[in-house]
């Protein structure tokens, strides 16, 4: 009952915001998509799954470099943005799936490659998305996983995990590179590299593409402003609210 009470809260979540997400700088550009760029670029005839891929950016990008990519999402309004997107952008051999990352409607060894971008600090569990992960992958194929990380501190990990929460209720836990390693290993996924950069969030979009409620948001800004200097230094928090925090990119296979 709480694992579906928390995936229907995840799709009321990002429904509504699906065009907002398309649209987001943040979620548009950045280095890691350029990286993702570069890995695909050597396999022309994958056949990739990207795993909560929300309004599709990750989605758009690996479609630019592979024979077929199927975007997967619990949202349906995400898909059908995603959808109108491929059509617009030329894109075919994209096609749409909905479901939950943690139970997987494809056969074993579907998949040459599994990518996922900002979307598995939302699952309920991460782990057993990363078994079915294991599962659909060919032998030896790939796993390019790209999210918020956690820092290896507790008080600097309690900070972002609040304010996430409290500008977004879907949210679940942002993951130290530490737990990064032992849920891919756990799962029987072999890793090869960890990249580490920083993100910065802009406080009025970053809110608004969630539709915060004002009660919430003045939290945050209250929360922000009590914060230690340590905090306030790690997360390079500026005075409108905006701030940064780190993003992994893990790449891993299937032995």
């Amino acid at each position: 009952m709480a694992t579906q009470s928390h995936h229907h809260n995840v799709e009321k979540q990002f429904g509504d915001q699906a065009s907002a997400y398309l649209s987001s700088a943040v979620h548009a550009s950045g280095r890691d998509l350029q990286r993702l760029a570069e890995r695909l670029s050597g396999s022309p005839q994958a056949r990739v799954l990207d795993l909560g891929c929300g309004a599709g950016h990750a989605s758009f990008v690996a479609a630019e470099q592979v024979q077929a990519v199927v975007a997967y999402d619990l949202s349906s309004q995400m898909l059908d943005v995603v959808t109108e997107a491929a059509q617009q952008r030329g894109l075919p051999h994209l096609t749409t799936q909905q479901g939950y990352a943690e139970s997987l409607p494809f056969v074993d060894g579907e998949f040459d490659i599994v990518i996922s971008r900002y979307s598995a600090h939302h699952w309920h569990d991460v782990g057993q998305a990363l078994r079915e992960v294991k599962r659909v992958l060919k032998p030896g194929g790939k796993v390019i996983f790209m999210d918020v990380s956690a820092p290896g501190n507790s008080v600097l990990d309690i900070w972002l995990q609040t304010v996430e929460a409290l500008r977004d209720t879907s949210h679940v836990h942002n993951y130290h590179p530490g737990e990064w390693l032992a849920m891919f290993t756990e799962a029987g996924l072999a890793i090869n590299s960890v990249t580490q950069d920083r993100l910065h969030l802009e406080f009025t979009s970053w809110i608004a593409r969630m539709r915060t409620p004002e009660v919430l948001v003045n939290a945050i800004r209250a929360y922000q402003q009590s914060a230690s200097d340590e905090v306030k230094r790690y997360y390079a928090l500026e005075g409108d609210g905006s701030f940064s925090s780190d993003i992994i990119f893990i790449e891993a296979y299937k032995p």
